[in-house]
């Protein structure tokens, strides 16, 4: 009996491994219809549209972005979606936050929605989707201006 070669193993495995992946990435577009609903529990509101320029489908399986409002982490979007992903198409992920008041600072966010100020939120964190049942993560790193208003 033959011995295998453990580096022409490895090679092959990884070989393997590698070119099971999408051809292109995903890629992270943009956060449009960015909406601040401000009650007691003020709710960000969003869709995240990004762009899949392969030929195949693949499943969106999580999202794990972390939220930051004027350079201060205020939320985590933690969303499990399961969404099928058209094929060299744009889509969009709808997406909702619980913001954090304590690390905003109540009196500066609410006299800043009085006054219409405007905030920067930074979008940072992965979307998980699977591809032919292997899993691939997008990275995202996206910084808007939003004008908070009642």
């Amino acid at each position: 009996m033959r011995k295998v070669n453990p580096l022409l193993l490895f090679a092959i495995v990884w070989i393997m491994a590698t070119g099971c992946g999408p051809k292109e990435d995903i890629e992270f577009k943009y956060v449009k219809d960015v909406i601040v609903d401000a009650n007691t529990e003020p709710m960000l509101r969003g869709n995240a549209v990004l762009y899949n320029p392969n030929r195949q489908r693949m499943k969106l399986r999580k999202i794990n972005v972390d939220v930051y409002v004027n350079d201060k982490k205020t939320a985590r979007v933690d969303q499990e979606p399961s969404l099928l992903i058209p094929s060299q198409s744009e889509f969009t992920v709808p997406l909702e936050v619980k913001l954090n008041m304590k690390e905003l600072g109540f009196a500066d966010t609410l006299f800043g929605m009085l006054g219409g100020k405007k905030m920067k939120i930074r979008y940072k964190g992965t979307i998980s989707i699977t591809y032919k049942g292997i899993p691939v993560r997008v990275p995202v790193d996206y910084e808007s201006t939003v004008n908070f208003r009642f």
